[in-house]
């Protein structure tokens, strides 16, 4: 209660100003005193966007934008209580103070901005605001995925206030994103999200971590405008691969792939394996290829191209694989370490891979007989055996076979009439060109590269005729036609 010092005090002009000030700043403004806390909040500080490697938590508020639907609710003044469509500028407009930007607020802040604004007409004015249906989260995919690009991504469940509803998570952005590729690293996955009206925050997320625990560290659902980028792995590492290609959102297995083979194989060419049977690709006139199923490997294609050829490096197969994200990714395969029990060196191939299988500088005979009994190399090969020999024509040998069995398959020498010194090798090669070289035979050596070398399929091998045989054959093509007259003069002197 004011007593009577006081109000003489208050009656002089200047010294009532002074305590009428000292009240004021003592006791603040009764409406903003009265409201409730929840409406005391300050804005929400933004985090500037970062270009370097980025950490932290992401911000999980809810801001408003064009599409959602809100319900504005002025205490105990219904008559200004609505529902509104934010429209894609972001502005309201309410009743009495007209339009109200809300674009980039979150609902606490869209509510302290509104009660600011009729505090200039209301007393103690309490505004509560609900989201009654968010608007269609779109966000862009991009890096090491199949399908990058930007999507739209509805929420689950209920309406925003109902406690059931779902925000789609990272995961079901890269599924729908048809999952990431095998170059991915999934251990540093950037997500950027915009905060307020300019801010913006970059956060990296382990996703390995995911599906190794089955836990993460921090939230990972999504909201509109956020943008997540997977990064190429630097260091690919073929167990890794391996297993991460088996989770629920890495590229679909199913899918079908084309991929390339060249070098030293059969059929080189484009093949296109489907879930079902794997099939040649365009230019292949292959009617009896192996029926192939399940994921697309190594050395399932190596199948499809009629297995490796004779002179296969099978320690130096090299994957080439284009990437979404920068250069051109080169995996290196051990195929002998394949043949150890080493699974992981059967990498599974992604859409666009080019299988190179390069051509070894020496061939060891152990080695060559025993990938010939491996998937890795063709059932039977065909050659032909011309001139010379007992059942000339092609046949069909076991891959990785020498001159010399090419010639027992062929029934041997001729032995009356042919060279048993040397015979000529014609080989078509895998750029087009063909080479005819002079191979000295010896019958009793092992396998080598002077006297007895492998075969490849299609190879020809020329027996020639002895010299002998080469004369006797001329003067019996000079002497036929005095044959026939002398035959003549003999039936006439008989008759």
């Amino acid at each position: 209660m004011i007593n009577t010092k006081t109000l003489k005090l208050l009656s002089k002009p200047v010294s009532g100003l002074m305590v009428l000030t000292a009240i004021t700043a003592a006791f603040p403004n009764p409406s903003f005193a009265q409201r409730p806390r929840t409406q005391q909040r300050l804005p929400a500080r933004t985090v500037p966007f970062s270009t370097g490697a980025a950490s932290g938590v992401l911000n999980t508020n809810y801001t408003l934008g064009g599409g959602d639907l809100i319900r504005v609710n002025v205490f105990e003044v219904e008559n200004y209580n609505g529902d509104y469509q934010v429209p894609p500028g972001g502005s309201i407009n309410l009743p009495l103070i007209g339009s109200v930007d809300v674009l980039g607020l979150t609902i606490e802040q869209a509510s302290d901005e509104i009660t600011r604004r009729y505090s200039r007409f209301l007393k103690r004015p309490i505004i509560s605001i609900n989201l009654l249906s968010p608007r269609p989260i779109n966000v862009v995919v991009s890096g090491e995925v199949t399908r990058p690009g930007s999507y739209s991504l509805s929420l689950q469940g209920g309406a925003g206030n109902n406690p059931g509803v779902q925000y789609p998570t990272i995961l079901a952005a890269i599924q729908t994103a048809q999952g990431y590729t095998l170059s991915a690293d999934i251990t540093s996955v950037q997500v950027r999200r915009r905060l307020g009206r300019s801010g913006e925050q970059s956060v990296n997320l382990n996703l390995r971590q995911l599906i190794e625990t089955g836990r993460s560290p921090q939230d990972i659902t999504l909201r509109d405008g956020d943008t997540i980028f997977i990064p190429r792995a630097t260091n690919f590492d073929l167990a890794t691969s391996r297993n991460l290609a088996a989770s629920s959102f890495a590229a679909d297995p199913t899918r079908p792939r084309s991929v390339a083979v060249i070098g030293e194989v059969l059929r080189p060419g484009s093949y296109l394996v489907t879930p079902g049977a794997t099939e040649a690709g365009a230019g292949t006139t292959q009617t009896n290829l192996p029926s192939v199923t399940g994921q697309p490997t190594v050395m399932r294609a190596l199948q499809l191209a009629g297995g490796i050829g004779a002179r296969a490096d099978v320690r130096n197969v090299v994957i080439r694989r284009q990437t979404r994200t920068g250069a051109p990714q080169d995996i290196n395969i051990n195929l002998w370490q394949l043949l150890q029990g080493d699974i992981d060196q059967d990498a599974i191939l992604q859409d666009g891979d080019t299988i190179f299988v390069a051509t070894a500088t020496e061939v060891n005979r152990s080695e060559a007989t025993q990938l010939a009994t491996t998937t890795l190399s063709p059932t039977r090969i065909q050659v032909g055996v011309v001139g010379e020999v007992k059942r000339p024509g092609p046949v069909d040998i076991q891959p990785n076979s020498s001159l010399n069995q090419a010639l027992l398959a062929a029934g041997g020498f001729n032995d009356a009439r042919a060279s048993r010194q040397t015979v000529d090798l014609v080989r078509l090669n895998p750029d087009g060109s063909v080479t005819k070289r002079e191979v000295k035979v010896d019958l009793a050596a092992g396998i080598n590269e002077q006297t007895n070398p492998i075969l490849s399929n299609n190879d020809v091998v020329i027996v020639s005729r002895n010299g002998i045989t080469k004369t006797g054959d001329t003067l019996g093509t000079v002497l036929n036609p005095l044959g026939g007259l002398l035959g003549i003069f003999r039936a006439l002197f008989a008759f």
